[in-house]
């Protein structure tokens, strides 16, 4: 529910990464409290919807989940286009999609969004003893190319809530409050001017 006052964000979030890493699990957990050990992969991309309430706003997430099968590759533009926020996943047992993430954020570099709030997300850290990825290694790139980067597990929910959480805050920042009055010197201009997520 909004908290009266509240602005009100309108915020597309799209899932990012390789088949497996647990994208699915993760929003699920966040959306529905739920976690299946045996999730079927995404077939093409899901979709889920949200809301957040924030002290200095109330977000409502868009979220889409995309297939990590290298078939469905040529149809993610379409999900993460006009996107505000983005969570490119690896799974931390595996270095190979480690790698491919590091792909799939150049990639929304290119796209040019300077406004995107992006997260490097490492999944499933309940399997700490097949660890291939160092945390290290991902807050280093997370802070090279502008991300935060958090550690979840799905399966124990831990830092699930506070990943969409910080996103939330980032977006509420990014999303300045309108004035109680109107100044009609700037009605004009304020109609030329399109912001990316606030709807009140």
């Amino acid at each position: 529910m909004a908290r009266p006052g509240n602005k009100i964000i309108q915020a597309k979030l799209v899932l990012l990464g390789d088949m497996g890493t647990g994208k699915t699990s993760l929003v699920l957990r966040f959306v529905k409290g739920q976690f299946f050990d045996n999730q079927e992969p995404t077939i093409g991309a899901a979709f889920f919807t949200q809301i957040l309430s924030l002290s200095e706003a109330t977000v409502k997430f868009d979220i889409w989940d995309t297939a990590g099968q290298e078939r469905y590759h040529s149809l993610a533009p379409m999900y993460y286009r006009g996107a505000a926020a983005a969570v490119v996943a690896y799974d931390i047992s595996s270095a190979d999609t480690f790698t491919r993430a590091k792909k799939w954020v150049q990639e929304l570099q290119r796209q040019g969004n300077l406004n995107l709030v992006m997260a490097l997300v490492g999944t499933k850290c309940d399997l700490e003893a097949k660890r291939e990825v160092e945390s290290e290694e991902g807050e280093q790139f997370a802070q090279e190319n502008g991300m935060f980067f958090l550690e979840t597990s799905a399966k124990t929910a831990q830092n699930i809530n506070e990943l969409f959480h910080e996103i939330a805050k980032r977006l509420a920042r990014a999303c300045p409050p309108r004035p109680a009055g109107v100044n009609l010197n700037s009605v004009t201009r304020d109609r030329r001017r399109k912001a990316f997520c606030c709807l009140g």
